[in-house]
């Protein structure tokens, strides 16, 4: 579905935005994969994919059974 694939590149950019301008912390959690669907308005395995792109980036990390975070590294102070 090409609106789809405009919405998991939209969302995973956005997401990605918040890390690199700092309104996304290194450590803090990121809202469930249900929740992020509900906000976007998409299905969850858009957001499936959105963090997929986002752990292939490196900024940020999955934590089985704990959610994902937004990675430590590659972060400078």
């Amino acid at each position: 579905m090409p609106t789809e694939r405009v919405d998991y590149r939209r969302i995973a950019n956005d997401i990605a935005e918040k890390i690199e301008s700092g309104e996304l912390t290194p450590g803090e959690k990121l809202p469930s994969t249900r929740e992020l669907a509900e906000q976007h308005k998409v299905h969850i395995s858009t957001i499936n994919r959105v963090m997929t792109i986002l752990k292939d980036r490196g900024v940020v990390e999955g934590h089985p059974g704990k959610g994902v975070y937004v990675a430590e590294t590659g972060q400078s102070d």
